[in-house]
């Protein structure tokens, strides 16, 4: 496999360096594991697809647009409320 350059921040590369001899790996290494652990966009929406189709499957799980809106202004409100303490 050919190797590829990417320019990050000195800073980033070296705490991505710490973190992977923590885990007594390469910096090379450690990259490709994480790569590896990462979905992309579409990859995450299909889970999240599969997902949604299970629960209705289950329980008849199956919100609309207004009630997934109400959900996550509920959700927001009381992350914002947990991080005021």
């Amino acid at each position: 496999m050919p190797d590829a350059n990417v320019r990050i921040p000195a800073e980033t590369r070296d705490r991505l360096a710490e973190v992977a001899a923590a885990e007594h790996l390469s910096l090379r290494a450690y990259l490709a594991r994480l790569a590896d652990t990462l979905l992309t966009p579409a990859e995450r929406a299909e889970r999240a697809e599969q997902a949604r189709l299970k629960l209705q499957a289950w329980n008849g799980y199956d919100p609309d647009t207004d009630a997934t809106a109400r959900l996550d202004d509920e959700l927001d409100r009381r992350l914002t409320q947990a991080g005021d303490r």
